[in-house]
């Protein structure tokens, strides 16, 4: 037997984890784009 599958640290699924990793890059990069166009738009 692999020695790595005989003591697993997480048992959650990937893909859960890796959906959570998207949105919350998602929300951060949003969140920027939102301010810079509140101050692009406050600047004119």
């Amino acid at each position: 037997m692999n020695p790595f599958e005989e003591n697993v640290q997480s048992k959650r699924n990937d893909a859960i984890d890796s959906g959570i990793g998207f949105g919350v890059s998602f929300v951060f990069f949003a969140l920027m784009f939102i301010i810079a166009t509140v101050i692009d738009y406050a600047a004119l």
